[in-house]
């Protein structure tokens, strides 16, 4: 029996042609939903040729496209690489032993995930221009990633602590019992186990980091959104210009989770090839162990033979 059937009853014939009559509704309303947008394109003129043509000539892609994907990239890549560093800094001082540390971490955490992260952005971009530190043109980009950051390392940090959460106290033990302390076996045996655990959902926050660049529009960071908006105004096609950096937003988000299943699938992979050798290994001790038996009773049975021979005799 499978686990699907222990968990849920198997639908009968009625709800099965229920479903079926549901997922024909569903699928009439979306294809008519598509049609009407369709028609409402058209009708205002943004599916004629002269709207597309423009995507395909080279200096299209070379002046916005291509632009705003590195810079969407920029902010992607170095929000994603501070925000894991700083989540594990962050795990590790929510889980500590020490409770002041333990409390402020807590409330860093738990401000900087109600904080909407626009707020944060626009926020960092005013606090910068006032101040000057940096040239006009890098406040976009730092406020970017520094609202980024801010979210979604507190939101990684919790992944990673229910990662450890959810691990079986067994780790732990095993940990203090070769005289680790507890920060030890945190760092060394539990956090890359709740890693592993929990690389979906992690993955999935990593999508989120690369759908948020998009916000960086308010604050005039030139990223794939940004420079759409600019393609439209210069060829009054507004429309078109954002139905492909949606596409390119879908096809960048697309990959990183198709990257996460092959990741995925290889851990699983792997674990499974763990098991089984641990499983022979186990067969071939327990096999070794039974010749070892056999041997020495046969040994033993000869000796005694051996005896009663010779009293006999």
């Amino acid at each position: 029996m499978s686990a699907q059937q222990v968990l849920f009853d198997a639908p009968g014939p009625r709800a099965v042609r229920l479903y079926r009559i549901m997922a024909l509704v569903g699928t009439v309303v979306v294809l008519g939903v598509l049609g009407w947008i369709g028609w409402r394109m058209w009708d205002r003129g943004q599916l004629t040729a002269d709207k597309w043509m423009p995507f395909l000539e080279w200096r299209t892609w070379q002046n916005y496209y291509l632009p705003g994907f590195w810079d969407t990239a920029r902010a992607a890549l170095t929000a994603i690489v501070v925000s894991m560093s700083l989540a594990l800094v962050l795990a590790m001082g929510r889980m500590s032993d020490l409770a002041p540390l333990r409390w402020v971490t807590t409330v860093f955490v738990e401000f900087f995930r109600a904080v909407p992260v626009l707020i944060m952005m626009i926020f960092t971009f005013f606090f910068l221009s006032r101040q000057g530190w940096f040239p006009d043109e890098l406040n976009p980009f730092i406020a970017t990633v520094t609202g980024l950051v801010l979210y979604n390392s507190s939101v990684l940090c919790e992944v990673i602590r229910n990662g450890v959460g959810s691990l079986p106290n067994g780790q732990r033990e095993a940990g203090l019992s070769i005289g680790l302390s507890s920060s030890q076996t945190r760092r060394i045996i539990l956090i890359p186990q709740a890693l592993t655990a929990m690389l979906p959902t992690l993955v999935s926050q990593i999508i989120v980091i690369v759908k948020d660049t998009a916000l960086g529009y308010i604050i005039l960071y030139p990223e794939l959104l940004t420079r759409a908006r600019q393609l439209g105004s210069a060829e009054a096609n507004v429309v078109p210009a954002y139905l492909v950096a949606a596409a390119l937003f879908i096809l960048i988000n697309y990959g990183l989770g198709r990257a996460a299943e092959a990741i995925e699938n290889r851990q699983r992979r792997r674990s499974r090839s763990a098991a089984k050798a641990g499983q022979g290994s186990a067969t071939m001790g327990d096999a070794s162990g039974v010749a070892a038996g056999v041997g020495m009773h046969g040994k033993i049975g000869t000796g005694s033979t051996s005896g009663t021979a010779e009293d006999g005799y």
